[in-house]
């Protein structure tokens, strides 16, 4: 049975770039809406019209673009009160943004009416088809967005409908229905789209704001009404709390309700979407995001990791393969002995270790977790910790001593770092100078110049992240210190942990644990590619 086909509507580039801490650059929103026509994203809304002038150059610029499946769409309001249609500049701005889809909006809340617009009921219905007739006469398809709807309709039914009717009356080709406040339960979004539906002989969407947690959920009930297009942004990026989240929608509609919203294989590449946009609007990465979170299909619990090793429906509602995640094991004090199996091999390490050395690994982590460290966002110092545990871990290089210095030759100058570091590799000593921002930073180039000249492939790393946490603040100064350091070689990156009553001695441990698992995944890869038998 062929699935139902749902028009899906992002509005990232504009309703989500209002959010707090969203910003496009030009080539950021060409680059983002070449990826979301390949996504197979039917229409993408690219700015507000008139609004400023990267807007109206991302509409001149992506009609160079070959999309292939996606059209653009400009976003802009009803002409202003008692102003004729043709004289308002920001209608004529839809007009010269030249692109196939308009979206107006235009009020459907009566109060809006009298106490934002501060104009009468009939004057607003006739600002909603003056404005709807004039772009359809100048060739456009039209999609009316009725801001704030759902509000309206429960205050004032029969006005909330006389104004899409006002819309569809003077052609609208779609009829978004926007809960803007983000305020409306999924029972009320149900019961209003559903009347809509049956009153209207054209598509319906559902616009719907995050405000109460509830968008993705309202959005879904529009859908279970008959809407069939759905308006959303990546990551559930807007104004406020958000819009609701393409990254959580998508998947459910396509995975758990049956309907096609995507071209054939792009549900597989959601969490790459999410992490695309991110990465242009310089957004943390949300870990807790359903479906394409780092932690969504993460399993920590003991009695959860043995169960989904049996079976992984116990405790994953869809495969993460389905949505392009992984599944992660976690590990702590709270692991058992299935966790450290599956982990390690996970890691590529463990697959043929008995019961006896998962003990043991079980006993030193938990052990090192008294401590202080944690080992669940530290996957790299956890396998060096395997290696040490079972014996198997060859040192690269062995630690002389190193010396740290922080100077600050006057009241306005910045601070200096400097490191002296002595390390034994094979035979011979390498001692090293170096300068850094920081005294982390100055003995990560200390140690990188000491071995570079042995192991060349070391000049790739580099430090992306350093996070330091205070694990006994009553303490004081004698507290423990727990020091993440996330690094990086331009291909993979990986996090260590350090912990030590000293600042330099806990980045030390968690930046000598970046180093060797470098180097131990360099010859491990040199391994791999020496397969027995094969002549040389």
């Amino acid at each position: 049975m062929r699935k139902k086909k749902l028009s899906i509507y992002d509005t990232t580039l504009r309703d989500g770039a209002q959010g707090e801490g969203v910003s496009f650059s030009l080539s950021a929103k060409l680059r983002l809406a070449r990826r979301l026509d390949e996504m197979g994203v039917d229409c993408i809304e690219g700015g507000y019209a008139g609004s400023n002038e990267k807007d109206m150059a991302f509409f001149r610029e992506i009609k160079a673009e070959p999309l292939r499946h996606a059209r653009i769409a400009a976003f802009g309001s009803t002409r202003r009160a008692r102003m004729r249609v043709q004289d308002d500049p920001f209608v004529q701005a839809l007009i010269q943004a030249d692109t196939p889809v308009a979206t107006v909006y235009g009020k459907a809340w009566d109060m809006h009416v009298r106490k934002a617009l501060r104009t009468t009921l009939r004057e607003n219905l006739a600002m909603i088809a003056d404005t709807v007739g004039y772009l359809k006469d100048n060739g456009k398809d039209v999609i009316f967005d009725a801001e704030h709807f759902y509000d309206g309709y429960v205050a004032r039914p029969d006005y909330a409908m006389a104004c899409i009717e006002a819309a569809r009356g003077a052609g609208a080709d779609t009829l978004a229905l926007c809960d803007t406040n983000g305020g409306r339960l999924p029972h009320e979004i149900g019961a209003a789209t559903r009347e809509v539906c049956d009153a209207m002989s054209c598509p319906i969407g559902f616009h719907g704001h995050n405000d109460s947690g509830l968008a993705v959920a309202n959005t879904l009930e529009a859908v279970r009404a008959g809407a069939t297009q759905v308006h959303c942004t990546v990551n559930g990026y807007g104004e406020r709390c958000g819009n609701a989240n393409l990254c959580t929608l998508v998947p459910a509609l396509e995975l758990k309700m049956g309907y096609t919203c995507l071209a054939p294989g792009r549900l597989a590449r959601m969490r790459d979407l999410a992490l695309f946009t991110e990465e242009l609007v310089n957004v943390r990465h949300d870990s807790k995001a359903p479906y394409v979170g780092h932690s969504a299909f993460s399993h920590k619990g003991g009695p959860h990791v043995n169960a989904v090793k049996k079976n992984p429906t116990t405790y994953e509602h869809v495969s993460p393969d389905a949505v392009g995640n992984t599944r992660r094991i976690l590990i702590s004090e709270l692991s058992g002995g299935a966790n450290v199996l599956l982990k390690a091999i996970e890691l590529g390490i463990g697959r043929r270790e008995s019961t006896t050395g998962a003990r043991d690994i079980l006993k030193a982590l938990k052990t090192m977790e008294s401590q202080g460290y944690a080992f669940e966002s530290a996957d790299a110092s956890f396998q060096m910790l395997i290696q040490k545990t079972l014996e198997k871990h060859k040192s690269f290089f062995d630690l002389e001593g190193f010396r740290v210095i922080v100077e600050k030759r006057g009241k306005n100058e910045p601070c200096l770092s400097e490191a002296t570091l002595k390390v034994r590799v094979k035979s011979d000593i390498e001692q090293t100078v170096a300068e850094g921002d920081g005294p982390v930073n100055a003995l990560d180039r200390a140690l990188r110049k000491a071995l570079t000249r042995f192991y060349p492939s070391i000049a790739d790393v580099s430090l992306t992240d350093f996070r330091v946490s205070i694990l006994d603040p009553e303490e004081a100064t004698a507290a423990k210190t727990r020091v993440l350091i996330e690094s990086g070689d331009g291909k993979n990156v990986w996090r260590t942990i350090g912990v030590s009553e000293n600042i330099i001695e806990a980045a030390w441990q968690a930046l000598l644990d970046s180093v060797e698992y470098k180097l131990f995944m360099e010859e491990k890869r040199k391994l791999k590619r020496r397969k027995p038998g094969k002549r040389r």
